[in-house]
């Protein structure tokens, strides 16, 4: 992505929140990562935009990948990742570690347990961290939005 298509960007962001009358106290746009656009917006009072459990992000994610798409060039395909002040990093860090720490509790007492419902970013985080794990198997179960991933022992 050149330097022009990044300012472009980020005046396009600032135009869309400026209309909405939420303010930011920094727009933050990252090296792109294939076809998706990491973007980190800072502000005082990020739960406004963040919502229950990130959902209201997800949305305005969505909204303001159209506005980009349209405002940038339509023929071009990319994707961008929406992050208020690090929540997803940090949600992610969050369901990473409770994955580990799960996962070494199934392995040890050879138990299954089930960590509690998420949307499926998150619960793909999960797998994707346990994955490598010789130990133990990951499934998800259950159908949304209770739709909950299941840590059990590998049966050898």
């Amino acid at each position: 992505m050149s330097q022009t298509n990044t300012e472009k960007i980020q005046d396009i962001i600032k135009e869309f929140f400026s209309k909405t009358g939420i303010a930011l106290e920094g727009i933050e746009i990252k090296t792109p990562l294939d076809s998706t656009i990491p973007i980190n917006l800072k502000m005082e009072e990020p739960q406004t935009l963040i919502g229950e459990g990130g959902q209201t992000l997800m949305e305005v994610q969505r909204l303001l990948k159209m506005v980009l798409q349209r405002k940038i060039a339509s023929d071009a395909h990319f994707y961008i990742d929406l992050d208020i002040n690090d929540y997803k990093k940090k949600k992610t860090n969050y369901l990473k570690e409770m994955a580990r720490s799960t996962a070494d509790e199934v392995s040890l007492v050879k138990k299954e347990k089930y960590l509690p419902a998420m949307s499926a970013y998150d619960r793909r985080v999960v797998h994707v961290e346990l994955a490598s794990r010789q130990d133990i198997v990951t499934e998800s179960v259950g159908y949304d939005p209770e739709r909950k991933v299941v840590i059990r022992p590998r049966l050898l």
